[in-house]
């Protein structure tokens, strides 16, 4: 390790494709928690999932002060979606309660049938926007997480 440099945890989380029982279709998915050297809270990567009980495994396990779902209701094939939509953002937003979100994979590709627009509508209506920190292509974005605990 050079000299200055951090230490990182990374942690495996569960993921899940859509609904139960789509693994075959879809293949296995993972997610990752990654913890840095003290002092500073993990941040919670999704990967590509659904809101299921895992993901609130992961928050009950976690103190997570910055989380990036995979949303954009990403859908290929049958009418489920393998990636959140705004609904499973907001239960994930619910279950990491005082994190920031910040969505990721939810613009430029085709089969995504939300946007970053669409969950800027939804958590500004139901009271998470203050939360909400929709990154723009190509710009570096400063987030800092909540220093509760």
């Amino acid at each position: 390790m050079k000299k200055g440099g951090r230490t990182l945890a990374i942690t495996a989380t569960p993921a899940r494709h859509g609904p139960a029982g789509i693994e075959p279709l879809s293949g296995d998915v993972i997610g990752f928690v990654v913890e840095p050297a003290k002092p500073g809270r993990p941040v919670y990567v999704s990967g590509d999932t659904t809101w299921f009980d895992g993901v609130a495994e992961v928050a009950r396990r976690f103190d997570c002060g910055v989380v990036l779902p995979f949303a954009g209701a990403a859908q290929t094939r049958g009418p489920f979606h393998l990636t959140m939509d705004t609904n499973d953002a907001i239960e994930t937003a619910r279950a990491f309660a005082d994190a920031v979100i910040v969505p990721v994979h939810t613009d430029g590709w085709a089969h995504f049938r939300q946007n970053a627009g669409d969950l800027r509508a939804s958590f500004d209506t139901l009271g998470f926007g203050r939360r909400l920190r929709i990154l723009e292509p190509g710009v570096a974005t400063i987030i800092e997480a909540s220093s509760e605990t």
